[in-house]
């Protein structure tokens, strides 16, 4: 990972970077009196920042500018990198993204667009692509390499290794995307070693409870990095075989403090933050990886080693030049706030121009969405009888974990009725059905759930990681039948339904994923569906993100999809 370098400016523009840098010529723009976080030396420094061409070219006495900013007192941090994230989680489309995250003081993401892959294939992603250069954010894509993510579950698109290689030469993808069939990888499949042979930079991996030899095989495949650690000693053993380690915090996956003591004088260049996937309430409500940042220095982390974890391990890491330090021939991206022991951005530039000021960005963003991206919800009609579960005695179910994305396989009694498998509230014990939406295959599977929680009604999504078929979790029949119909209606969206009627809804008609409409309205609609599912009976602290996670097929160790129950052990 280098500075940005002079290869953008002309002769001319140089030379004037030059008297500036040397104090000849006034910048830009001057920071006077800034307290300097330089998470390279691991210190404070202070001074002026002079910034030019949108990129920081002195620190030091600077006292010309043709605009200066007195940020005497408060501290001025490289902005924030998010080294592992699902933009689509967020329920918006990249331009309501960004002014999401921007004000939290974010100045890059690496993305791995594998949800809208899974409906919409390489079209989908370049539409993102294209949209996601116009804002003012760095916003780096790793190319979905499990697409889809298995064979046990039904996608709306196929990426091969020759679409993955026209994925690979967009001009801000980085890496080949997270390699989340690790049994595939394990097993030598053919196909897999087509996509792992690509040139790419990096390969992202996805390895949730590999340990031992498993690990090592994993690893030798050429991965570089992991996501999924639950548990402290998975992570030091995926960090003993060579592997960046982020550290995921999520609007689902909260394992931060976990595998925070894995940071030491040691280890911590080995080691950077992902939030993997944040909602859009979470986002406006509690921040991005400034909360992460917050959490762990809360936690003891010494601030400016939380920050070099959000921000230079991360540049480094992905190559991200120019990114993630404060420092000569670095962009100016930089996150202004007073205290470090309680990271509140009050200012924040990007490439040298002011974005955001306490909590609000300062851009707007109009996009045209693609209409063949409003258009990807197609179900054949579904009875009752596809939502029978047979007698048969025991029963292998899903039981959630709340705070993990990991399940646990469980043995089960089923309550009876008429010679069919019913749901049971009172031992909370729901059905949980899953029905393909991409091509009208009028496929549906059906299985039992522990952990949710609901007393009556049903909540349904069309956000289904990774797939994306619809899932629907139910005490009744009526009430998950209702709830499928509300969805397809809305060409995609969440719902709570309760005596067949619809109380609550959000529609997501881009993919069948996400919302064109505004952050604030967004987030105000998706607290509405949560709340609706907690007045049902819901026991989870964000039961739609947790639904998301169920008929994911490589995640250990139940799951339903839309062909069936799928154990992984």
């Amino acid at each position: 990972m280098v500075n940005v370098g002079i290869a953008d400016l002309t002769l001319e523009q140089w030379r004037r970077l030059l008297r500036v840098a040397l104090g000849a010529e006034p910048a830009d723009l001057v920071l006077r009196r800034a307290r300097i976080v330089n998470v390279a030396s691991g210190e404070v420094e202070e001074g002026d920042i002079a910034i030019a061409y949108g990129r920081i070219v002195g620190i030091g006495d600077y006292p010309e500018g043709h605009e200066e900013l007195d940020v005497a007192g408060s501290y001025v941090a490289p902005s924030f990198i998010d080294g592992h994230v699902h933009v689509e989680s967020s329920l918006l489309w990249i331009d309501q993204f960004a002014r999401a995250v921007v004000p939290h003081g974010t100045g890059a993401v690496v993305t791995d667009p594998h949800e809208i892959a899974n409906v919409a294939g390489l079209p989908g992603i370049q539409a993102l692509a294209e949209a996601a250069g116009k804002l003012p954010i760095g916003i780096f894509f790793t190319i979905p390499s499990c697409v889809p993510a298995s064979p046990f579950e039904s996608a709306g698109a196929v990426l091969g290794a020759r679409a993955i290689a026209e994925g690979l030469a967009l001009p801000n993808a980085v890496a080949l995307g997270e390699m989340m069939n690790f049994p595939g990888v394990l097993a030598g499949d053919a196909e897999i070693y087509e996509k792992l042979r690509l040139p790419a930079r990096r390969r992202d991996g996805h390895a949730p409870g590999l340990r031992g030899r498993r690990l090592n095989a994993y690893v030798a495949s050429g991965i570089g990095s992991d996501h999924e650690s639950t548990q402290l000693e998975e992570a030091r053993e995926k960090l003993r075989r060579g592997l960046r380690i982020m550290i995921r915090e999520g609007s689902t996956e909260h394992n931060l403090l976990e595998l925070l003591p894995l940071v030491t004088d040691t280890t911590y260049p080995r080691c950077c933050f992902a939030s993997d996937d944040r909602d859009c309430a979470t986002l406006l409500h509690d921040g991005h990886m400034d909360a992460v940042v917050r959490k762990a220095v809360a936690a003891g982390l010494d601030p400016i080693r939380a920050i070099r974890l959000a921000t230079l391990n991360t540049a480094e890491y992905w190559g991200l030049d120019g990114y993630g330090l404060v420092a000569p021939g670095y962009w100016a991206n930089l996150v202004v706030f007073d205290r470090l022991d309680d990271i509140r951005p009050s200012l924040v530039l990007y490439k040298g121009a002011i974005v955001a000021r306490d909590g609000q960005a300062l851009f707007t963003v109009e996009q045209a969405i693609p209409e063949w991206l409003l258009d990807t919800v197609h179900v054949a009609p579904v009875d009752r009888g596809q939502l029978r579960i047979p007698a048969t005695g025991r029963l292998t179910a899903v039981e959630a974990i709340p705070g993990q994305i990991v399940t646990r396989a469980i043995e089960v009694e089923p309550t009876l009725r008429d010679g069919e498998v019913i749901a049971d509230p009172d031992r909370d014990l729901l059905k949980l059905v899953v029905v393909e939406r991409h091509r009208a295959t009028g496929r549906v599977g059906v299985g039992l759930v522990r952990g949710f929680g609901l007393k009556r009604g049903a909540i349904g999504s069309s956000i289904a990681h990774d797939a994306h078929n619809i899932v629907v979790v139910g005490v009744d029949d009526d009430d998950i039948l209702c709830a499928i119909d509300a969805i397809v209606s809305m060409k995609g969206g969440l719902v709570a339904v309760v005596g067949a009627e619809v109380r609550a809804k959000l529609p997501l008609p881009v993919a069948g994923i996400l919302s064109p409409e505004p952050l604030e309205r967004v987030a105000e609609a998706y607290e509405r569906v949560e709340q609706a599912a907690r007045e049902l009976g819901s026991t989870v602290p964000a039961p739609f993100a947790l639904l998301s996670f169920m008929a994911l097929s490589v995640i250990p160790e139940a799951r339903v999809t839309d062909q069936g129950l799928v154990v992984l052990r």
